[in-house]
């Protein structure tokens, strides 16, 4: 199948990546990590006047409906110029209260979403992991820490676990416990992560109740898969960021009289990094069509019950090749950086490492390399065993 993007896509893109590029984002990112989120919060009002956060909302709720090829679009725009703060996790939660199909927690919360007046983190307990990333040997909390139980530098999945992605400076927190909805009404200790603008804190559970049953867990199920398909946008973009900055680098650096980037060892390091997003990139594009597919086939409502939920499960094997395809590019992406950088790629003065530590956070946010990779081949649903 060939897919392109059409003129008002790309004309998207372009807008706001040159709206990203003349904010000082690395500024920002410096800021939220220590709980200055003024900055951050203006970029966010701007993203959100250009329609970002609509493009998961309801029209009933000044949204402009559900768009996955566009939410793509701007994702990869956000990770490329690294945009801090839960916005996974807001547009998740809006993907939430819009399967819910309840209509007073939606019209509570959606507008403000829309509008950019409301940050929203999302924590999901359904399903909840140790944290084990099994195939590598390593676990969640490895020191980047993403999926893992409390403890150092522990991150569970960006908000899937017992963690939530900036509780402490979010608007509202949402918890799905089971099969009930929850407003958290507060959290426990912040913890960070070595990506500093991955703040993390365990909610408070208990709190007001929004909504409970089976049409709950069928709604967290999808805003699952929506937070793990922004999240693969977003890795896309952070995995181009660093590649662009690393060819920069290593075409004015000199060694033994000549650019290091003439090397054919390092220029062969390069391509590689270049071939992964490369086909990462089909499959969160194919991710998104799967998800708008399903979406206009669930609003003709002209698909058996049996029907709907392979054609659930199918959008999930997509999302989860995309998620462990992007997430594994950038991670790539990252370790040539900070390899062909040398030594000044371990300074946390130089803006690239803002990147490096987002792109391993990424990779095991809303689901580590092996689930999806069991997710593809296997077709388990682990997330929710």
């Amino acid at each position: 199948m060939t897919f392109l993007l059409d003129d008002e896509q790309r004309e998207f893109g372009r807008t706001l990546d040159r709206m990203l590029g003349a904010a000082d984002i690395a500024g920002a990112v410096r800021a939220w990590a220590v709980d200055d989120t003024g900055p951050g919060r203006k970029v966010w009002q701007r993203l959100a006047d250009l329609g970002v956060f609509a493009l998961a909302v309801p029209e009933e709720h000044a949204g402009s409906g559900f768009l996955p090829v566009e939410l793509a679009v701007a994702f990869v725009e956000l990770g490329r110029h690294g945009m801090p703060g839960p916005v996974v996790e807001t547009v998740a939660a809006a993907a939430l209260l819009r399967r819910l199909g309840d209509p007073a927690p939606s019209a509570r919360w959606l507008p403000g979403i829309a509008a950019g007046s409301h940050l929203v983190s999302y924590a999901d307990t359904y399903g909840e992991t140790d944290g084990t990333d099994g195939a590598d040997g390593t676990a969640g909390t490895d020191g980047t820490g993403e999926g893992g139980h409390p403890g150092g530098d522990a991150d569970a999945g960006g908000g899937r676990g017992p963690y939530a992605l900036d509780a402490h400076s979010a608007d509202t927190t949402f918890v799905v416990a089971g099969d009930r909805l929850l407003r958290a009404t507060g959290h426990g200790p912040v913890q960070p992560s070595l990506d500093p603008a991955r703040r993390l804190a365990r909610p408070a559970y208990g709190g007001e109740v929004l909504a409970s049953g089976p049409a709950v867990r069928a709604a967290s199920r999808h805003a699952v898969d929506v937070a793990a398909f922004l999240t693969a946008a977003q890795a896309l973009g952070a995995g181009r960021r660093l590649l662009a900055d690393t060819v920069a680098y290593v075409r004015q650096r000199k060694q033994f009289g000549v650019a290091v980037g003439s090397f054919q060892a390092v220029r062969h390091r390069l391509a590689d990094v270049l071939v992964a997003l490369e086909f990462a990139q089909p499959l969160v594009f194919g991710a998104a069509v799967a998800l708008a597919t399903a979406e206009t086939d669930g609003q003709r409502g002209g698909v058996v019950a049996a029907e709907g939920a392979g054609r659930a499960a199918a959008v999930r094997r997509e999302v989860a090749a995309a998620k462990v395809a992007a997430g594994e590019a950038a991670y790539g992406a990252a370790r040539a950086a900070l390899q062909l950088h040398g030594a000044i790629g371990y300074t946390d003065e130089l803006d690239l490492s803002l990147w490096i530590r987002k792109a391993r956070a990424l990779r095991t946010a809303w689901g580590t390399p092996s689930e999806c990779r069991a997710r593809v081949l296997d077709g388990q649903d682990i997330f929710y065993q």
